[in-house]
């Protein structure tokens, strides 16, 4: 019997997914006959904050098990709508909602969700179908190049790859400023390996001057770290880099800034009148003062993070005006931003920020932190509108990872694929085309050590500071991180690859996942294992926009050891296998397990005779084309 209704099916919803405004799609349930409704099903969908709308679904189709109802629907205004079906029997009035993420059920479940976007809502070409690649710009390649007007406090390290400083001092702070000197000359000495490695974009965690090694405690917007280089030299690496086609992305912290700033200036490091100084600085109302000067709103409490008033019609103007800091590092090359804690900048902000950005070139993109889904997100008890159209053109992508740590983990199949389907159901598909998707990130600890090694919850740092894996965990975490990879490089979106991961590079939670790049004793076999995903990725045009879809089949399901999904496209399928166990999987009769598909094709891999092998660990991929 079939469904009453499925999401999935375009037989239910005529439009997967997310929808553009002022596009029509057609709902359809079906009731089973001995179902006899009152009067015709209604269709009830609502805004939050919007009285509900209630569309009638006269049109009736009879067919073999079932009566098929249908509605349509003009999707007038962007946001997030919740819907569901209702219908009476007999006076009594029955519900359909949504239950095993995407099927109807009647009478119990949660709402259905549709996203409707902007109608011009496009996102960047440049990054579509390409490779990410993360820097911790202190600890990927230093230079040895003399660096001139190096601020105080700083502790210079000359032991490259030694354990990043931990320890908090005597009041309990730990103030991250050991330094090894990784620099822009040194990211520029580097870019033919990572051209090799299939690189099209960078991006790097913040570059501006700061007095902590992260950099995430701005200290002056305007500059670049002397650590790192000149600004000039900044723009020398985005010019060297666009030559092999590779873009460089940027890490804009807006939300505070260091109290050790030209703007807070607490310590009194800079000449000019900083906020905490006197009432009279021209910073003074970018801050929020409790009890003037030592009590104020900083972020997370943290007295060095003081937050700014995003709001504030000035430092909007400091960042997002003609003369701002957004347009500055654009002018010197800067193909976008990726903006940290993107949920604790108001609306309002972050249109002005797209507008300043895209205003710039619509081809910069603007990529937000965000750990969850973000269609449906509320931080602040305020519902976010990350993805509609007037913000963000893309996300971090933290549902993906935590579905393919968890799956590689032992989790279930088909609560990876519904973690997958809901994150591609949910988001417009100009954003899924641009979603950047990792497995490890600096906040984080290296996939490596989650799937290799000893679970650190609950550890201390010290625990964390010198846990190396065991030859055997080692092992077993590459071989896992290989197969976790090759799902990251193959689901819709661009990977991110965080430095070093593709090197073996190992750590726990910051700062530990923050080590030196082990030039000279990497792990080549793991180097040319991701240049090969890279290449194979390259040669599949599937991969810049093809939709997914999972192959559900009882054969493949009931053989927990594999995953299969297609990536569409308009001439040709691929249908990726992957392997997350260390047996090689045979599985016969591919023809028919993909009656959809006919004329397939070895691509990838081992598949002779109608039947696929894939190796432990690792993938198959076959063509084919679909047949409705």
């Amino acid at each position: 019997m079939r469904p009453i209704y499925d999401t999935w099916n375009l037989g239910y919803k005529s439009i997967f997914g997310a929808v553009r405004q002022f596009e029509t799609c057609r709902f359809t349930i079906r009731l089973p006959k001995d179902v006899c409704p009152d009067f015709p099903p209604v269709l009830v969908l609502f805004r939050t904050g919007f009285k509900e709308r209630f569309i009638s679904m006269n049109e009736v189709k009879e067919e073999e098990d079932c009566f098929a109802y249908s509605a349509e629907y003009n999707a007038r205004y962007t946001d997030v709508h919740y819907y569901y079906f209702s219908y009476t029997e007999g006076g009594i009035r029955h519900y359909i909602k949504k239950i095993n993420v995407h099927e109807g059920s009647i009478d119990h479940g949660e709402l259905f969700q549709l996203t409707v976007y902007k109608s011009d809502y496009e996102t960047p070409d440049f990054l579509k179908g390409g490779v990410m690649y993360q820097i911790f710009p202190d600890r990927f390649c230093k230079s040895g190049k003399p660096k001139e007007n190096i601020p105080e406090g700083r502790v210079l390290r000359e032991d490259w790859g030694g354990t990043p400083f931990y320890r908090p001092d005597e009041n309990g702070h730990v103030w991250n400023n050991d330094y090894f000197g990784g620099d822009f000359a040194g990211i520029q000495s580097k870019l033919p390996y990572l051209k090799s490695l299939g690189v099209t974009c960078i991006y790097l965690n913040p570059i501006f001057e700061s007095h902590e090694n992260h950099r995430y405690n701005t200290a002056d917007y305007m500059k670049a770290d002397p650590l790192l280089g000149t600004n000039e030299e900044f723009g020398e690496l985005c010019s060297e880099a666009e030559k092999l086609g590779i873009s460089i992305i940027l890490d804009g912290v807006f939300s505070h800034t260091g109290a050790d700033s030209v703007y807070f200036n607490k310590f009194g490091r800079y000449p000019e009148v900083g906020a905490y100084q006197s009432k009279d600085s021209r910073y003074y109302d970018w801050y929020s003062f409790i009890d003037y000067p030592d009590t104020y709103e900083a972020w997370w409490g943290i007295d060095t993070l003081p937050n700014v008033c995003e709001n504030n019609e000035e430092y909007t103007e400091f960042i997002c005006g003609d003369e701002g800091v957004l347009r500055y590092w654009l002018d010197k090359g800067a193909a976008g931003y990726r903006l940290d804690v993107a949920d604790e900048l108001p609306d309002q902000f972050l249109n002005n920020l797209r507008k300043c950005v895209k205003g710039y070139d619509s081809e910069k993109i603007v990529i937000g932190e965000v750990w969850e889904d973000a269609t449906n997100k509320e931080s602040y008890g305020v519902k976010r509108r990350y993805l509609l159209g007037d913000q963000l053109d893309s996300v971090m992508n933290y549902p993906f990872r935590e579905a393919i740590i968890n799956f590689m983990k032992g989790g279930k199949p088909i609560d990876f694929i519904n973690s997958v389907m809901t994150i591609v159901e949910n988001y417009p598909k100009p954003t899924i085309d641009v979603l950047m998707n990792f497995v490890s990130t600096h906040d984080i600890e290296r996939a490596i050590n989650c799937l290799g090694g000893e679970s650190c919850e609950g550890k201390s740092k010290d625990w964390m500071a010198e846990k190396q894996l065991s030859e055997e965990q080692y092992s077993r975490g590459k071989n896992m991180l290989k197969a976790a990879m090759a799902l990251q490089f193959f689901l819709p979106g661009v990977p991110s690859i965080y430095y070093g991961d593709e090197a073996g590079v190992q750590g726990y939670k910051d700062p530990f996942n923050r080590r030196c790049y082990p030039w000279g004793s990497e792990d080549r076999e793991l180097i040319e294992y991701v240049s090969e995903l890279s290449r194979v990725r390259k040669t599949i045009p599937n991969m810049k926009d093809g939709r997914v879809y999972f192959v559900i089949n009882e054969k493949i399901t009931h053989d927990s050891r594999l995953i299969g999904f297609t990536r569409q496209g308009m001439k040709m399928d691929y249908i990726i296998f992957v392997n997350r166990s260390g047996d090689t999987v045979q599985l016969g009769n591919m023809s028919e397990i993909l009656s959809r598909f006919i004329d397939l094709q070895p691509f990838y891999g081992e598949f002779i005779n109608d039947t696929i092998t894939v190796k432990p660990y690792g993938y198959t991929i076959i063509k084919a084309r679909f047949v409705e």
